[in-house]
């Protein structure tokens, strides 16, 4: 068999091979089996595996039960896993990973099965191999849809869909907050007719069986999408529908305009029926769910109130509350569930990072029943607990966090996690004639926790007062991505606490903590051993004291210790930097 490390050049594309994997667990040991999840009544929940080493995006089922994972963190043995219940309990009692494929960090996602082929996605490549039920795991050639060839790569989780009539559509994330010039620099203005539209921000059409394609090979099908993650191809109305992820840091980007609360609440996830030629106006504008408009981005000109053009962007189906990280997408065409779930979407929220100092909302999997191609009500919660908890500070105190959606061939909804790996399969077991509004009033009122309302602007403030110096500057500009924990999102960046790059190695040098904050960092990198790649912005709009401040407080705290910096330090450090060009 033939390893696919590195390679994957386009000219000359042969065939490329499975590895087999090793490991395979007759037993699944399951160390707490007992249903953890709110679900409305009628409803029971399976354990279909406690833990998986490497973690979980995306993962589909095929049509004899055999369940396919996409591995958050891929190793030699293979990025993906396969899952075989073979005395129908609902547990996998074989586990066995395949696939060795270079995927260069955590953020690769798709995984569908689509005309007896199993089809996954690192973050720059779309693979397909044909699957054989006889022998779980793909056993013959892997091979090379499509290749992105972009750089830089941002919010690159490479999401897949299928329509009807041969065709994949794949999402390509935008390397950007806002199109600014200066990525995520406060104040920095977005580029006029931003650049990377041409390449990001959308979604991409191309032959579903056609090998060693590239991105020009495709058809720009919809764009004005920084980030999309979770999206499906409706088949009751032939239409693609997708969840796209709003922009981050109002507030942080600009302070005299946005509050605390706005950049909290603001803007709405968006729940978008796609057709050919759809805009969805990123970077220019985005979605405020309380007004009801598209509101000019603050980069163009915008000041949260100004709508300018807006209207003539599509409005979405419906806006969820901000930061949620909507990463999966559902329509449910199976027969198991009471009938108000037929062609209505199921929708995976991932669980917001940046909505400090509020706290953390969403990791919950909703419902939107739909007709005829639109929403027929509001959205509801369907499956709800994954957190362990109602308040979350910072995301790392989430136990679970729901990531991917499949529907299995007898009707049963899997999802899977990220932080433990975590795989459920929901099952009706109720008497579907008797499920209504009553079934629903229950679990409607989760609606009202801490993790799923939206935030007081003052009874929820978690840090009201309670900052001054290193601790208030990091909470401004550090929380969002490194969290408050500093125990980072576990995804896109890295953790603070216990970091190798704080307590020894690169951080223990003063000068190249400092000149860390002075001139930013850009991935790929490792931290304790785990790939992220991600942008840190300079942070040379901070005074020296500041930043003396700030890098003293990460240096004691969340676990660490190592000494402090000073103003003169940071001083010295900047008087090396080249001028900048006016």
């Amino acid at each position: 068999m033939l390893k696919l490390r590195k390679a994957c050049s386009i000219t000359g594309f042969v065939s490329l091979f499975l590895l087999l994997g090793f490991t395979v667990i007759r037993k699944n040991r399951l160390a707490d089996t007992k249903p953890d999840l709110f679900l409305p009544p009628g409803f029971k929940v399976t354990v279909v595996v406690n833990a998986l080493p490497e973690k979980a995006r995306h993962m589909a089922v095929n049509t004899n039960g055999d369940i396919y994972v996409k591995l958050r963190f891929p190793d030699s043995i293979g990025g993906n896993v396969a899952l075989r219940d073979t005395n129908n309990d609902g547990k996998a009692d074989i586990i066995q990973k395949f696939g060795n494929y270079d995927d260069k960090g955590s953020y690769g996602t798709g995984m569908r099965v689509h005309k007896g082929y199993l089809y996954f996605s690192s973050e720059v490549n779309v693979y397909r191999a044909k699957l054989n039920p006889a022998t779980l795991v793909p056993d013959g050639p892997m091979e090379l849809i499509v290749h992105d060839a972009n750089s830089p790569h941002e919010h690159d989780a490479k999401p897949i869909a299928f329509d009807n009539a041969g065709h994949m559509y794949v999402a390509f994330g935008a390397p950007s907050n806002a199109c600014q010039v200066q990525n995520r620099v406060p104040g920095s203005p977005g580029i006029e007719g931003c650049p990377l539209l041409k390449e990001y921000g959308g979604i991409w059409q191309f032959d579903e069986a056609k090998t060693g394609q590239e991105q020009k090979d495709g058809i720009r099908y919809a764009t004005g999408l920084r980030s999309v993650v979770a999206m499906d191809w409706n088949t009751s109305d032939n239409c693609l529908y997708a969840m796209a992820h709003g922009r981050d840091d109002l507030r942080l980007q600009f302070p005299k305009l946005f509050s605390r609360w706005q950049s909290a609440v603001l803007p709405a996830e968006e729940f978008l029926k796609i057709k050919q030629g759809t805009d969805a106006g990123w970077p220019y504008y985005y979605y405020d769910p309380f007004i009801k408009k598209r509101v000019l981005s603050p980069e163009y000109g915008g000041n949260g109130k100004i709508l300018k053009n807006g209207a003539k962007y599509p409005q979405p189906l419906m806006a969820f509350p901000a930061h949620w990280a909507p990463n999966d997408l559902l329509f449910y065409t199976g027969n198991q569930f009471p009938a108000r779930y037929k062609n209505g979407a199921f929708i995976a929220f991932h669980g917001s990072t940046n909505r400090s100092p509020y706290p953390q909302a969403g990791f919950v999997v909703c419902f939107v029943p739909f007709k005829n191609g639109m929403p027929t009500s509001k959205w509801e919660v369907f499956a709800d607990g994954f957190a362990g908890r109602t308040t979350i500070t910072s995301v790392s105190d989430a136990v679970y966090r729901p990531m991917g959606l499949a529907m299995g061939p007898d009707g049963s909804l899997y999802v899977s996690d990220t932080e433990k790996g975590r795989v459920w399969k929901i099952a009706f077991t109720g008497d579907k004639t008797k499920f209504g509004a009553a079934q629903l009033a229950k679990i409607e009122l989760r609606k009202q926790l801490p993790s799923l309302k939206d935030p007081d602007p003052v009874k929820n403030n978690l840090m009201k007062g309670m900052l001054t110096g290193g601790a208030k500057i990091y909470n401004t500009y550090c929380t969002n991505c490194h969290q408050q924990n500093g125990k980072g999102d576990g995804n896109m960046f890295p953790p603070l606490s216990g970091s190798d790059w704080v307590t020894g190695g690169k951080f223990m040098e003063k000068d190249v903590a400092i000149g860390v904050m002075l001139k930013g960092v850009s991935g790929p990198i490792k931290v304790s051993g785990i790939s992220y790649n991600s942008a840190m912005p300079p942070h040379d709009f901070l005074s020296d004291k500041e930043i003396a401040s700030v890098l003293t407080y990460v240096r004691n705290n969340f676990g660490n210790n190592s000494s402090l910096i000073t103003e003169a330090e940071v001083r010295a450090e900047r008087a090396k930097l080249p001028a900048k060009k006016n």
